[in-house]
């Protein structure tokens, strides 16, 4: 197998601190570079697509919701970890781009609704297409099997973090 940055890291490390264990180095390192690198190319997609991650984010949320495709600002806080106030602006964008629209929430006069439109479906469908392509085309150098591996390794891994809050 071909030597990587990670690697390279690794060896001077290695070479200074002798004595450490830097399996979890390498592992996360390349966790790490792998999404980093994969984020910056969904970024840029996503950016053609007229949509910065945030904003991703919170049509995703709605289209999954299913029909009707409305939430509560709170639900799609709640979905996204997000604050009143840091769900505000990204709604603001949304929108003014015409991909949703608030409404008044029947059950609530006090409460508001934000419905996906047309547009918005569109968008985010083309978006989630097209980001899976991007995905499954990084995936290629794996086969199948391991594939499966992986999926269960890291399922694993991350059920370790899963109950952790975000800070």
């Amino acid at each position: 197998m071909t030597e990587d940055a990670v690697d390279r890291i690794i060896e001077q490390w290695h070479r200074e601190l002798p004595d450490l264990r830097l399996d979890s180095m390498a592992l996360f390192g390349r966790i790490h570079r792998i999404s980093q690198k994969l984020g910056e190319r969904l970024h840029r997609l996503r950016a053609e697509q007229g949509l910065g991650p945030n904003e991703f984010d919170v049509l995703a949320s709605i289209r999954r919701s299913g029909p009707p495709f409305t939430l509560s600002p709170k639900e799609i806080g709640a979905t996204l970890m997000l604050s009143s106030g840091g769900l505000t602006g990204r709604l603001d964008k949304l929108e003014a781009a015409g991909f949703v629209e608030r409404l008044p929430d029947p059950a609530d006069r006090r409460g508001l609704k934000v419905r996906m439109t047309k547009l918005g479906g569109e968008v985010i469908e083309e978006a989630v297409r097209t980001g899976l392509d991007l995905q499954n085309e990084a995936l290629e150098v794996l086969t199948e099997e391991e594939i499966e591996d992986l999926h269960g390794l890291l399922r694993k891994l991350h059920l370790g973090f899963e109950d952790q809050p975000f800070e």
